[in-house]
């Protein structure tokens, strides 16, 4: 038993270091490619061509695979909260190769955000096992689940719609949101699709099922728009920012929709909920400081012909004085002094 928690321990850790890489090797492949043509933030897709970018998906790949296995020989409240490891991981790569410095007061919302998911996790309740894809789909097709997707799917299409293309490039909350929201749903697929996977490696065909496949299609949908709308949150807003608090709606997303889809709470104690409760108080304190404290970015400069707001007063001075200022704006004013050319004599 402990050397299987070693394994899952050394996989997790495994897996955190090589996520929270992978966000700063996709952001500087961002970066190069926003260089040569549109940028990710504002719909451009050059990115897909950039190698630096692709390295770091292979890297996510491979810390999401490692962490996959980590659940196989670990259990969840081990594994989970080591999750937490790759925002400190991608805090500091971004701090030293991004030059994008986290602020004390940063560090301490980070630390809040580790903490309150911590508490999450180790207090979340044990699901069920499942057997069959059949049996998860019961579970997708009860009220309160459907009741959530649709909530989901709603509140994303208001994010998509309205909210991203007016304050998508502001608000760094719009775009984190749309990926943790479709990312509650893209878990919620997967762990379908893994038991698929198993039970058919077992002899236990599940491929036959209709089931099987609307799972898959519904994760390879999520996984792409989650995938689109966080390269473009990295490329628009701190990375050291973003790993946090994507980590931390996410987890907490994700908690949500397998409480209610797999009814998880029912049976627990009053002190543990009112453990999860605190801890998402704490993550929601730990994300307004990060946001509160985080560097402006530089802005994007798309015209090079666009017009400054004039603020330079002339003052004329020979036989007589003549004033004449044009100040739009009221700040302080920059002095040209002409001269006549007959001053000096």
């Amino acid at each position: 038993m402990y050397s299987s928690n070693l394994k899952g321990f050394i996989l997790a850790m495994v897996s955190s270091a090589f996520i929270g890489s992978s966000f700063i090797i996709k952001k500087k492949g961002l970066r190069r490619a926003g260089v040569n043509g549109p940028r990710a933030s504002v719909g451009g897709y050059g990115y897909l061509l950039e190698p630096l970018w692709w390295i770091g998906m292979i890297t996510m790949i491979v810390g999401e695979i490692a962490n996959f296995a980590a659940y196989i020989y670990a259990p969840a409240v081990l594994v989970t909260p080591l999750g937490a490891l790759s925002i400190i991981v991608s805090a500091v790569l971004a701090h030293f190769l991004l030059k994008e410095k986290l602020q004390k007061m940063g560090m301490l919302g980070c630390l809040l955000c580790i903490v309150g998911s911590t508490v999450i996790v180790l207090h979340a309740p044990e699901e069920e096992s499942l057997s069959s894809v059949e049996q998860i789909w019961e579970l997708a097709i009860q009220p309160a689940f459907l009741l959530y997707t649709a909530a989901a799917v709603a509140i994303t299409l208001v994010l998509v719609l309205y909210c991203a293309p007016r304050c998508g490039q502001t608000n760094i909350m719009v775009y984190i949101g749309i990926c943790s929201i479709i990312g509650s749903l893209t878990v919620m697929s997967i762990k379908a699709i893994g038991i698929a996977i198993e039970l058919s490696l077992e002899g236990t065909n599940q491929l036959k099922y209709f089931q099987t496949w609307i799972f898959a299609m519904v994760a390879i949908t999520c996984i792409i728009t989650q995938l689109n709308y966080l390269n473009m949150a990295l490329d628009t807003f701190n990375t050291a920012v973003v790993s946090p608090i994507y980590y931390a709606l996410f987890t907490s997303f994700t908690i949500l929709a397998s409480a209610i889809m797999f009814k998880d709470y029912s049976g627990q104690s009053a002190s543990s909920i009112a453990s999860e409760l605190c801890g998402f108080i704490t993550v929601l304190s730990g994300t307004a400081i990060l946001h509160s404290t985080r560097e402006p970015d530089p802005p994007i400069i798309t015209d090079l012909y666009t017009p400054i707001s004039p603020r330079v007063s002339w003052y004329i001075q020979g036989n007589g004085e003549l004033w004449k200022q044009k100040d739009e704006d009221g700040s302080p004013p920059s002095f040209i002094t002409i001269l006549r050319h007959d001053y000096f004599k």
